[in-house]
């Protein structure tokens, strides 16, 4: 019997419920405390950047039937050493993006339990949250499959009532000025790589492209609506925060919430949308604790990890390498606030996304026909890697430092793990 395939409508939502996380509840105030009612040119900007390279992951999808994206693509069009760092990127960027979510949802959860926010409950609260969730995988609870639709209404039912009730209580005079004294291309690039965090996810939607119906026809038409969908919710959720509260925005780490208070649904809709943001992003967080170790056994079964990590309990739970992911994501979480977790996973997702892009020109260099091709020759890889390394350059020279320096740090153990392969007879393992 034939498998039945994703449709255009299914690969759409496969595509929007990727991408729309906790970035949108949470992120609105830092980005108007940054830009002002400029920050909504940068949801445009960042539309048109994420859409450009989820092309591109579009196109060396089609190239192979492999699991592993970014990491199979570096290591086929440039060698098992930049295979490695971007594979190892990747599980670091699964660990970070787990931490970001944690302490999102900490966030989210202060605005109807202040206490949390700071101090020893805001740290019992992660540990809760990253060793909870690391103890039902251990045990072998899958629940990451039941909690997925529920996370997607509640993360969409609250932003569409939000548009909708938040819409009739806007001011006009919150909007200006347009563009407030002290924009730079500094803190442009601050903004839009803040911002960028609510759009990753997007590399995602390519990445199962052999369960599509016609992918060459239907991918970048998917591709091009999901994000032009999310875009779209994205700068009504922007353009209404603004619209309501002004410069109330500053400051604000609920900014949804506080929005949906100061209109006539009161404390009640800012509940709704509480609980709407708590179900959506500990929904993610349950997500993240059943992929992230799986990033960590993904290495070990390519021979980037030793082979102790694929050790499992009887139920077939990968046990060393959740205690690994659990271990590594506490103090990350533990180190920062989500503003800044959300930056530093952003700069760290680079590492996938440049490499990405310029495989598309690698591979057709070598004459390899991909399912889907990008129209216009090399001019969108080519401008999102440019637009990509003019992002990096122009942003905060710490969270680079963090954000990139694990590349650095990784690097000896490459060739200890070679070595170790030689020895045993192993290799990294191969594309298909």
């Amino acid at each position: 019997m034939e498998k039945k395939k994703f449709g255009l409508f299914s690969i759409i939502l496969l595509g929007m419920n990727a991408i729309i996380g906790s970035g949108i509840f949470l992120l609105p105030g830092d980005a108007f405390n940054i830009m002002g009612t400029s920050s909504l040119f940068v949801y445009i900007f960042i539309t048109l950047l994420a859409g450009s390279m989820a092309l591109c992951f579009a196109e060396v999808a089609g190239l192979f039937k492999s699991n592993g994206g970014a990491y199979i693509y570096a290591k086929e069009a440039f060698g098992n050493f930049a295979g490695f760092e971007v594979g190892f990127m990747k599980y670091i960027v699964q660990i970070i993006a787990w931490a970001t979510m944690s302490v999102g949802f900490v966030t989210a959860l202060s605005a109807i339990v202040p206490a949390v926010a700071e101090g020893p409950a805001k740290i019992v609260t992660i540990l809760l949250v990253v060793l909870g969730l690391s103890v039902i995988n251990i045990i072998g609870v899958d629940i990451a499959k039941y909690v997925n639709n529920i996370a997607t209404i509640g993360k969409l039912v609250p932003l569409a009532l939000f548009i909708i009730v938040g819409i009739f209580f806007i001011k006009g005079a919150n909007f200006q000025p347009i563009i407030p004294d002290g924009i730079t291309m500094g803190s442009f690039s601050e903004a839009s790589i803040l911002i960028f965090y609510a759009f990753t996810g997007f590399e995602s939607i390519s990445t199962a492209s052999e369960d599509m119906d016609n992918p060459k026809r239907n991918l970048p038409i998917a591709i091009a609506i999901s994000i032009s969908c999310v875009s779209l919710v994205y700068f009504l959720v922007q353009f209404v925060s603004i619209g309501i509260l002004g410069t109330g925005l500053n400051g604000t780490e609920t900014p949804v919430v506080d929005a949906m208070a100061s209109t006539i649904l009161g404390n009640a809709g800012g509940i709704i949308v509480t609980v709407g943001t708590l179900v959506s992003i500990g929904g993610i967080n349950v997500a993240a604790s059943f992929l992230t170790p799986r990033g960590c056994l993904a290495l070990a079964e390519r021979g980037m990890l030793p082979p102790f990590i694929l050790k499992k309990t009887g139920k077939g739970t990968p046990i060393v390498a959740i205690i690994i992911t659990a271990a590594l994501v506490i103090p990350i979480a533990l180190s920062g606030s989500f503003t800044q977790l959300a930056a530093i996973s952003v700069i760290s997702r680079f590492t996938q996304y440049i490499p990405t892009c310029l495989s598309v020109i690698a591979f057709r260099k070598r004459g390899m026909k991909s399912t889907f091709r990008i129209p216009f020759g090399y001019t969108i890889p080519i401008l999102a890697t440019a637009v990509s390394v003019w992002l990096l350059f122009n942003s905060d020279a710490k969270k680079l430092i963090i954000g990139l320096g694990a590349m650095i740090i990784i690097t000896p153990l490459y060739f200890v793990m070679k070595k170790y392969n030689e020895k045993h007879g192993y290799t990294f393992k191969d594309a298909e």
